[in-house]
């Protein structure tokens, strides 16, 4: 082989090697940035969730307290309607041992 050709041949192993050096710090570049990127997208989605499940569990709270406000309100409606039914037989049933005090 000629000089000519051996330099020709060691300009281009350099060029090769400086490409490949040149491909490997891109990939690692492209690679860094795609971790960057994934965390990034990972964080605003775990954020999304935490924000979505605050909300879901406010309103589940809301409804919780609507019902229990509905369940007190039919308890002290029915509380109300035995007293009141109990009342009416206060006065028998004062009469009814009064009677049974007196017959005795």
């Amino acid at each position: 082989m000629s000089l000519e050709a051996i330099e020709k041949v060691t300009q281009v192993e350099l060029n090769l090697q400086e490409r490949k050096t040149a491909a490997e710090a891109e990939a690692r570049q492209l690679i860094a940035n795609a971790e960057k990127e994934g965390f990034a997208l990972l964080e605003r989605v775990r954020s999304t969730a935490a924000e979505t499940a605050k909300q879901m569990m406010k309103q589940a709270e809301e409804r919780a307290a609507q019902r229990a406000s509905e369940i007190g309100s039919a308890a002290e409606a029915e509380s109300a309607a035995l007293r009141e039914a109990a009342g009416k037989y206060l006065e028998e049933a004062a009469e009814f041992i009064v009677e049974r005090v007196v017959n005795h």
